[in-house]
């Protein structure tokens, strides 16, 4: 069986870093407590929560992949003047192949992405808002839900074969999801905030929702051959743009808990993030980890398929977890009361995307090791069709690589 790639070794050891301090850092920003305005009892200084805030950080930090992409896009250029100098074209030539190479550039600007970004800020809002109701770690375990949505629609709508040892695999999934998530709701009564429950219920509809949004996203990179920067930079700027415009200030004006008798009171959050250095540091590490993140991942589904995303995504529970482990021991804290529904939980989950994540992994890479060797020796021959009867991975060798030619 072929190996990982050295790129996609390192794409997903860089996802799962970046995954991790996301969800650490989110987590962190909603135990940060700050002077704001004054909240319903007359207090200046009480918690962030600012769920819908998050969510807008969230595609500022995507946005700023554009930037990434125009700093690729003109090294591209620079390449293939130079490239042209190297072969000595006279002037004229020279300029108009310049001018011919931008031209061919597809615009960064497309209103295709804003379904993606849609889906993508309605999963978001939906998982963030759960969290504030869970632990990180357990808001990372339910996540590891979109494994199934993400199968089940991958099945649907790009009509990919999945194996009775497919199916085995989600099924433990949900078994260890619904043990993890009764282990939160049993634990009621000793949490901060008694509504685990609603909590969960958030959470899962945000994975369906994001799970839609990651069929999307692969049908852009492989069918369409969109650069991964362009797909995350536009669905930010898509996303941030409706936040900034529609979705904060009418959350302003609708009545809610927060100061001001505001839903989100946007004006209390910057107000928090400007007094409090943790929180404003928390932030930039969360903007910037998204960031890198969403690339590392749209990357993978590029390489690889947005299946593969969220079982190498669900592996950063296990990075959370630790996390989590590790402040809690830190600030002595002692577990005085038997979890052992809780780990029983982690260990089926783990189990379920081991399982998925070994045949799919295991059979995608044979399937792309399979492509490569068909398509030399179809080149060859002269006959370039790739075979029908592999329904993992198609598109990736027909798609070919993606340049700054956009």
């Amino acid at each position: 069986m072929a190996g990982l790639t050295r790129t996609q070794l390192l794409l997903t050891v860089g996802m799962l870093i970046a995954g991790s301090l996301n969800t650490v850092t989110l987590k962190a920003q909603n135990n940060c407590s700050a002077r704001g305005l004054k909240d319903m009892n007359g207090k200046e200084k009480h918690q962030f929560e600012h769920p819908w805030i998050q969510t807008a950080l969230m595609f500022l930090g995507e946005m700023i992949c554009l930037i990434g992409l125009f700093i690729h896009r003109r090294k591209e250029r620079l390449k293939y003047k130079q490239r042209l100098l190297h072969d000595g074209i006279d002037r004229r030539s020279y300029k108009e192949a310049t001018q011919t190479r931008k031209s061919l550039q597809r615009r960064v600007f497309q209103w295709i992405f804003a379904f993606p970004a849609l889906c993508d800020l309605c999963g978001t809002t939906l998982a963030t808002i759960g969290l504030l109701y869970v632990k990180a770690s357990v808001w990372q375990m339910l996540r590891g839900s979109i494994i199934i949505f993400t199968g089940l629609l991958s099945k649907i709508f790009l009509k990919r074969k999945l194996w009775p040892i497919h199916w085995i695999g989600m099924i433990v999934t949900v078994v260890g999801l619904v043990l993890v998530g009764l282990s939160s709701v049993l634990r009621d009564k000793e949490a901060s905030h008694p509504k685990a429950g609603l909590g969960i219920a958030f959470i899962l509809m945000g994975q369906c929702v994001s799970a839609t949004q990651y069929i999307v996203e692969e049908r852009f990179l492989k069918e369409k051959n969109f650069h991964p920067l362009q797909v995350v930079g536009m669905e930010g700027f898509f996303g941030f743009t409706v936040m900034a415009a529609v979705v904060l200030p009418v959350l302003y004006f609708i009545p809610g808990s927060q100061p001001h008798h505001s839903y989100e009171n946007s004006l209390d959050a910057l107000l928090m993030i400007k007094n409090d250095t943790t929180l404003a540091t928390l932030i930039v590490f969360y903007t910037l980890s998204i960031a890198f993140y969403n690339f590392f991942g749209l990357t993978l589904t590029k390489s690889l398929t947005a299946v593969h995303r969220t079982l190498i995504d669900a592996c950063r529970t296990i990075v959370v977890w630790a996390v989590e482990l590790f402040i809690h021991y830190a600030l002595h804290e002692v577990l005085l009361h038997p979890r052992s529904v809780y780990y029983l939980g982690v260990f089926i989950v783990l189990c379920g995307g081991a399982v998925a994540s070994w045949i799919l992994v295991k059979r995608g890479i044979e399937s792309t090791a399979y492509f490569k060797d068909q398509a030399s020796n179809e080149i060859e021959n002269g006959d370039v069709d790739l075979p029908e009867n592999e329904p993992f991975l198609r598109g990736i060798d027909k798609a070919g690589p993606y340049t700054g030619v956009m």
